[in-house]
């Protein structure tokens, strides 16, 4: 894949075949029920390194990071939310080596958690602030 850019690719046409479900597979490799998968990698990276590469290993051309709950809301939940910084820098290097030149590699940004005022407790800027951070 570093032969050719990402924009390159798509511009072209041709189909970018992704990865499947993170989540799933971590659960299989020993994530305990209710723990975040995020906060989980930054003790047990290998499984997560693992899954990364099984997907390139099957084709997949675009591998996402481990990071759709890792937003200040979600990681917040498990005690984590100031490590926010730290748990996506090091979910982006574990699929980096994994995908190792052989897949593009994507953030995964999932939703906030919480629902947006008047509903919740949110305002639009505080969701702008998390997505931003």
């Amino acid at each position: 894949m570093e032969n050719e850019d990402f924009l390159s690719r798509l511009k072209s046409g041709r189909v970018v075949v992704a990865d499947g479900a993170m989540g799933t597979m971590l659960q299989e490799a020993g994530l305990p029920a209710g723990m975040s998968p995020e906060g989980w990698l930054l003790e047990n990276p290998d499984p997560v390194r693992e899954v990364h590469r099984a997907y390139v290993e099957a084709g997949s051309e675009l591998i996402l990071t481990c990071t759709f709950g890792g937003t200040r809301t979600r990681l917040g939940r498990s005690g984590l939310a100031d490590r926010v910084a730290q748990i996506n820098r090091r979910a982006v290097e574990i699929a980096r080596e994994a995908a190792a030149g052989r897949a593009y590699v994507a953030g995964d940004i999932g939703p906030l958690g919480e629902f947006l005022a008047p509903l919740g407790t949110i305002t639009y800027e505080q969701a702008v602030d998390v997505f931003t951070e």
